[in-house]
């Protein structure tokens, strides 16, 4: 009976530090607090850099703003007659609002086949393989996070054809990923040797 009750308890409690975990950084706007907030995401971080090349804060910043560290984020639902909620205009889902073509490549490229949206890990790990095929596919640098935005929301194939240069909103959002990486770049710079050789993360 003991045995029960301590199992029951111990269940309800890794499921309410699942459910916590799901919750997006208190404070998006710095990423010292988001790794203080979320220890987990740093070494997830680390290891997508370590994989891909391309920076912690970069990728940090791309996944900011496709949905600002909601773990279920979905495009808003167009409306039909300006009221009853219609279709999503498309399938992204998750952290990286990646669809569903792409994530398939993903998996089958990377290896990670049982890997999910909603997983910070898998997320940011697919954010970083994305933009060295950006490296690849369209000649972009690792870092260049203006440019790896443009053919995040493009496409490889829409950003060599230069589609963005029609969209004057996408460019200017893009702007906005280049400065919150160089924003995110100056504050880990002043708190990650707290994160390195941390007791809880081998680094």
């Amino acid at each position: 009976m003991l045995y029960s009750v301590c199992k029951f308890f111990v269940l309800a409690l890794l499921l309410a530090l699942a459910g916590c975990s799901s919750f997006p950084p208190a404070n998006p706007n710095n990423l010292c607090d988001i790794f203080d907030d979320k220890p987990s995401w740093y070494k997830d971080s680390k290891k997508a850099e370590k994989r891909w090349g391309s920076s912690v804060p970069v990728m940090m910043s791309i996944m900011y703003q496709e949905s600002q560290f909601k773990h279920n984020a979905r495009p808003a639902r167009t409306k039909i007659l300006w009221v009853i909620p219609g279709p999503r205009p498309s399938d992204a889902y998750g952290y990286p609002q990646a669809k569903d073509d792409v994530w398939d490549e993903y998996q089958d490229q990377s290896g990670n086949g049982w890997s999910r949206r909603d997983n910070f890990g898998d997320a940011i790990d697919f954010i970083g393989w994305y933009n060295k095929q950006s490296q690849k596919r369209s000649r972009i640098g690792l870092n260049d996070s203006y440019n790896l935005y443009l053919a995040y929301h493009e496409g490889h194939g829409g950003y060599n054809r230069s589609t963005y240069r029609k969209k004057n909103w996408l460019m200017n959002t893009a702007r906005k990923v280049e400065d919150r990486s160089q924003q995110y770049e100056n504050q880990l710079r002043s708190c990650e040797e707290r994160f390195k050789g941390s007791w809880w993360w081998p680094f």
